[in-house]
């Protein structure tokens, strides 16, 4: 049986006058998007537009919630009680989905962003709020989590649908976790170095840590960051390599329906 896996991007992520990202350019590339939700960046306007450019694509939806954090772009970590977090993500859900309505299309699945991301990984707190928000707003949604984290382990406790992720473009620690983005090399910014990892990591089924340790790792969805200049180049490589080595690139909810 051939070998099927999901590519998403992070999108959305202008505000107001300002793009950040090539949109249209990733939306042709990809086959899930994750929407900022308005509050580390995007817009009512914003989100509308996006979704109906991934539903003429193809694309399935999903949610990118952040912290409340336009001047950082969501990667400033924010300390916050748990329940306030679960909040501040239902309220994002919400948002998404009724832009997407405009769309005609439903919000598949729930990503966390940047800062939010990376304290979700390691801090169980944080990852079962978000778990809670998905099952109070809309339980059919997808947890997209990294693979082996807290995010995981929160989605399969609490009840909500999982959906492992990896990502094309971070360097990984041996521990599991990504790369922080305060060192230089965090990003792969190179299409052929990312193109031949990633058809390592699929038809492997491995990650290769910074300092060249193999893990062994489950993931459903191979995420790209839209707000990269590499981005397209990047997206389009690995796309293109995985379909050479025989990948089926589907949506996120093809992907897990088998």
């Amino acid at each position: 049986m051939a070998k099927r896996m999901n590519v998403n991007a992070d999108m959305g992520e202008g505000y107001g006058h300002y793009d950040i990202g090539n949109d249209d350019a990733i939306l042709k590339i990809v086959k899930s998007v994750n929407v900022a939700c308005g509050l580390h960046a995007g817009d009512a306007t914003v989100m509308r537009d996006v979704c109906l450019k991934a539903k003429a694509n193809g694309v399935s939806v999903g949610a990118h919630p952040g912290f409340n954090d336009i001047w950082g772009f969501g990667r400033r970590q924010i300390r916050m009680n748990a329940d306030d977090l679960e909040y501040l993500v239902a309220y994002q859900l919400g948002a998404l989905a009724g832009m997407a309505a405009y769309a005609g299309v439903k919000v598949t699945h729930v990503k966390p962003h940047g800062a939010l991301n990376n304290m979700c990984a390691v801090d169980s707190a944080y990852a079962r709020a978000i778990a809670r928000a998905i099952k109070v707003v809309d339980p059919s949604l997808y947890y997209l989590a990294l693979s082996g984290t807290e995010m995981e382990k929160a989605a399969i406790d609490i009840g909500v649908p999982l959906s492992r992720e990896a990502f094309i473009d971070r360097l990984y620690e041996d521990d599991g976790n990504l790369r922080s983005r305060t060192h230089a090399d965090a990003m792969i910014r190179d299409p052929k170095v990312a193109s031949e990892r990633v058809v390592r990591m699929v038809l492997d089924g491995e990650i290769i840590s910074v300092n060249g340790k193999k893990m062994p790792t489950k993931f459903d969805s191979l995420c790209v960051h839209g707000d990269e200049p590499s981005a397209i180049a990047v997206a389009s490589a690995c796309c293109e390599a995985l379909r050479a080595a025989g990948v089926e690139l589907v949506t996120l909810p093809e992907m897990m329906a088998g």
